[in-house]
């Protein structure tokens, strides 16, 4: 798809990286549309583990749920009442 190859991150020596073939069978518009919910998939992705983060540092002291969620950030949402 030549409106694929000109997409800006399509860098050397990589090329443009579409491994599974989406770009083949879409158009500009859908690659426009590709692109937005990558990046928008990558923020969330992000902001989820700065939660992640933010919820191993303020273990106990917290004001949610009384303060009684304990130990590490992977086992919190089982102890959610």
């Amino acid at each position: 798809n030549a409106a694929a190859e000109d997409l800006v991150g399509a860098l050397p020596p990589v090329g443009f990286f579409d491994p599974l073939g989406f770009a083949d069978k879409a158009d500009e518009n859908t690659l426009k549309r590709y692109r937005e919910a990558e990046l928008t998939h990558g923020r969330v992705s992000m902001l989820a583990v700065l939660g992640f983060l933010v919820g191993e540092k303020v273990e106990g002291s917290s004001f949610l749920f009384d303060a009684s969620i304990k130990g590490p950030a992977i086992s919190h949402l089982g102890q959610v009442p």
